[in-house]
């Protein structure tokens, strides 16, 4: 069999234009090769200006080598080749080429600066209405390339000679703007003509002016600017360049668009619109001139991440008539996104769409959105069809009200008039399951949808109402399960530096990042058990799933000072026992307007969290090869061990907090260090899980881990149980009440079919979903054995009346596989290994086994 080696990957780019890193990473994967062959080493053929060279290297390594060149420049175009050598001496051929292309790496190449509309403006208002900018230029023949790298003060969407540049929307995105503002690179080589020519971009306020937070929220947080940063730079065969950056010769106007925000949704008159501003030859003798602004030109990154894309279209399921007569779209999923329409009728006749994620007595429900309007309205021109789409706003619904059409809506809603199109960061999908339970089956569609529309550039509680921020508990909890789903890799390790950025000195992590102002509990910071505990344990995740150290050097230092707080919050003792805490935030138990008090003491909750954070630090230390550190976290985590065990557990292993997310922390956590011990406290705690009658009784913090406390303490069966109970509160609950993703709490629709009065009523939050990793990991039984998936564990437990379960990851190694039936009392079962890994067979009633890369299938008796 030929050896054969795949295109390699740059970083965690999926599309490596504008990369950011001097000296990036490569990664490869081996798509085939004889059954007993292994790498030995590796070369790397880099050719940059028509000269190449080639990089031999010794090792089996293959997943986040070190770029053997040297470091980039700005601009730099590489095309990068690997070729393999097995242990028998012998080279592969060189692989597919990647292309990668630098961006602008030295704060000296920027020479745009941002510009925006001088119009008068009260900034308190949300009625700011968007601009325009625009300039034209010259280009000669003879254009070998052309490059813009554009980013904002706000939102932007440029153009260039009447076309859109770029797929991507929301962009740049949100991040912590003062200290980074990423901006993105495009190809626009297709779209310059010789002569002349035209650039501009739309602007909206986003989340750099617009409103931000609850209870009426805060306004320009980050500037009271709008304003375009553009460098579109011309490269000729002869080798000259010309660079058309923003400044102020260019002019604006206002926006067709009369007012946008991300909470409230779209205004947009399309007889405001100016026909052919973007291309050249258009007359803007009535525009306005511009402002230049201020901007470090240091505080301008590459991404790390794909941008927010259209992912997907849905057309609507059916045509809903209200008891008022409102004419409603059900688009049969909840999801996040706009509406495109395509429309005809009079000039000045408005369209109106108001979103909800829910219906109520036949009509939209939008009382759980809160202060977000989530309606656009789009005024027509009368122009023949039209057909138009917010830019610069999202909404997360399933429901969508429409009023003011000027055609029939049912024939036009048939006809594909009206399409949802769904929005999130364009991460790569990496994992699948599947299992002989279609209910399952829909709980894990569940928990993707969730996170589709969740991974809108951070990731957020929820993404319908006036929130979406960056909540750090939900995250850490649902890191493992995200990084199955998707590759979060890049996304995630970018908000890690915003993290750090936000981090108080004193090592206080934010209840969410970036930070925004808020008027009661949230502000100032204070340190929060399981949120805080973000800076630890997804750097960690991230390790383990991806294989990234460099992650954990990055966030070292922010780790190390949330742990170093913590020590000095619990003071000898070594118990974190005062001061506010969350808690296992909704439990299911606690009263509807005060999710935080839980069966579960929080101050339990927040020393156990001490432990495993301060241990985890060890672990990244000792990764790191920092031994004095390892030294120094691993000590300290003995003593909160102990006094945890001391304080909370009991001699006969039962816990001081008789209640299941106390159990699973002492058990996932490893802070009950004795085995018999540890026996009694599986033991109560699947008793409380039978005497609940199987139906959930943990939040944020122990829904991750009673599944696992369950199984891993020999009580498969209840963890079957508690997953397929089908009443109130229960994960099926929510799928036999026709939920299509998560709820942000167990009972969001009651089991009357009336929506949870509680004002924190999301029918999106991924949280809660974090199950999915663990039907991964052990229904299918699909899990890292080591970082980065290296070694692989396959390990099934098959149970609850599951006649079949599958799943598939795409590892950095390549797609790892594992399906299994059951058939005559016996378990059959498939494995894929990718090479470059091995793998364990840990099957029930059989000796484990090693094996190498390769398709592997086998058949154990079960054990009854």
């Amino acid at each position: 069999m030929t050896v054969i080696v795949d295109a390699p990957r740059i970083e965690h780019h999926r599309e490596p234009l504008g990369i950011g890193e001097r000296m990036p990473r490569l990664s490869w994967t081996i798509s085939s090769a004889p059954s007993d062959w292994r790498q030995a080493g590796y070369r790397v053929d880099l050719e940059l200006e028509g000269a190449t060279t080639s990089h031999e290297v010794d090792g089996a390594d293959q997943v986040l080598v070190d770029w053997p060149g040297e470091p980039l420049q700005s601009r730099d175009i590489v095309t990068v080749r690997v070729a393999v050598r097995g242990s028998d001496g012998d080279w592969s051929e060189a692989s597919a080429p990647t292309t990668l292309e630098a961006g602008l790496l030295e704060p000296s190449d920027w020479v745009a600066r941002p510009v925006g509309s001088i119009r008068n403006e009260n900034a308190l208002s949300d009625e700011r209405r968007p601009s325009i900018v625009r300039r034209e230029f010259g280009a000669r023949d003879g254009l070998v390339r052309a490059r813009l790298y554009a980013t904002a003060h706000g939102l932007y969407e440029a153009e260039l000679n009447g076309e859109r540049v770029g797929d991507d929307t929301l962009s740049p995105g949100w991040t912590v703007y003062g200290q980074r503002l990423r901006y993105y690179t495009y190809d626009v080589t297709g779209l310059v003509k010789p002569g002349a020519n035209a650039i501009g971009a739309w602007l909206g306020d986003g989340w750099y002016r617009g409103r931000l937070g609850w209870r009426g929220g805060f306004r320009n947080l980050y500037g009271t600017d709008q304003s375009f940063l553009g460098q579109l730079e011309l490269t000729y065969a002869d080798g000259s360049r010309e660079t058309i950056a923003t400044d102020h010769s260019w002019t604006s106007a206002a926006s067709p668009i009369l007012h946008s925000g991300i909470y409230d949704g779209e205004d947009y008159d399309a007889r405001e619109e100016q026909s052919g501003w973007s291309e050249s030859g258009f007359d803007d003798a009535g525009w306005e001139g511009v402002q230049e602004r201020h901007r470090d030109p240091a505080t301008l990154v590459a991404p790390t991440a794909p941008p927010v894309r259209c992912t997907e279209e849905l057309q609507p399921v059916e045509v809903l008539t209200g008891p008022s007569g409102s004419r409603i779209l059900d688009f049969g999923q909840n999801l996040v996104g706009r509406v495109r329409i395509r429309v005809s009728g009079p000039a000045g006749a408005t369209v109106t769409l108001r979103t909800a994620e829910v219906m109520q007595d036949g009509e939209i429900y939008t009382r759980p959105l809160r202060n977000a309007r989530s309606a656009d309205n789009y005024t027509l021109a009368g122009r023949g069809i039209e057909e138009w789409e917010p830019r610069f706003t999202f909404h997360g619904f399933r429901y969508v009200e429409v009023s003011g059409w000027p055609g029939d809506l049912d024939a036009d809603a048939a006809d594909g008039a009206l399409v949802a199109r769904v929005y999130h960061t364009d991460l790569e999908r990496t994992g699948w399951f599947e299992s002989s339970d279609p209910a399952l089956n829909r709980l894990h569609e569940n928990v993707r949808w969730g996170m589709r529309g969740n991974f809108v550039d951070i990731p957020t509680d929820c993404p319908q109402r006036d929130e979406r921020i960056g909540w750090t508990g939900d995250i850490q909890v649902f890191g493992p399960t995200a990084s199955t789903l998707y590759d979060v890799s890049g996304m995630l390790s970018g908000w890690l530096r915003d993290l750090a950025i936000e981090q108080l000195p004193d090592g206080t992590v934010p209840w969410y990042v970036p930070v925004i102002p808020a008027d009661r509990m949230w502000t100032p910071m204070r340190a929060g058990a399981a949120w805080g505990d973000v800076a630890t344990l997804l750097p960690w995740t991230l390790y383990e799933r991806f294989g990234d150290t460099a992650v954990l050097r990055a966030q070292f230092d922010s780790a190390r000072s949330w742990v170093d707080l913590l020590a000095r919050l619990a003071g000898p003792s070594r118990l974190w026992n005062t001061g506010f805490q969350l808690g296992d935030w909704l439990d299911p138990a606690a009263p509807p307007q005060d999710p935080a008090d839980a069966l579960t003491d929080r101050y339990l909750v927040a020393t156990a969290y001490f432990a495993k954070s301060t241990r985890t630090v060890a672990r990244m230390a000792e990764v790191l090869g920092l031994e004095d550190e390892r030294e120094h976290y691993d000590a300290l985590a003995d003593e909160v061990v102990a006094a945890f065990a001391a304080e909370y557990v009991n001699d006969d292993g039962t816990m001081t907090s008789d209640a299941q997310t106390a159990y699973a922390l002492g058990l996932r956590f490893d802070l009950i260090t004795d085995p018999q011990r540890q026996d009694a406290a599986a033991s109560r705690l699947a008793q409380l899980v039978r005497d609940a009658g199987n139906r959930i009784a943990t939040g944020f913090v122990g829904t991750p881990l009673v599944s696992d406390a369950l199984s891993a303490g020999g009580h498969i069966d209840t963890a079957y149980d508690l997953l397929l109970e089908r009443e109130c509160p229960s994960w099926l609950y929510q799928v036999e009440q026709g939920a299509t993703t998560v709820w942000e709490r167990w009972d969001s629709l009651m089991p009357d079919g009336t929506v949870n009065p509680g004002t924190m009523t999301s029918f999106n939050h991924y949280a809660l979903g974090a199950v999915a990793d663990w039907m991964h990991r052990v229904i299918a039984g699909l899990s890292p054995e080591a970082p980065g998936y290296r070694r692989i564990r396959f390990a099934p437990r098959p149970g609850g009346g599951l006649t079949s379960a599958s799943a598939r990851h795409l590892t950095p190694y390549g797609e790892a596989a594992i399906a299994w039936r059951i058939e005559d009392d016996s378990l059959r079962v498939e494995v894929t290994v990718p090479v470059g890994t091995e793998a364990v067979l840990d099957f029930v009633g059989a000796d484990q086994e090693a094996v190498g890369p390769g398709i592997h299938s086998r058949t154990v008796a079960l054990v009854r």
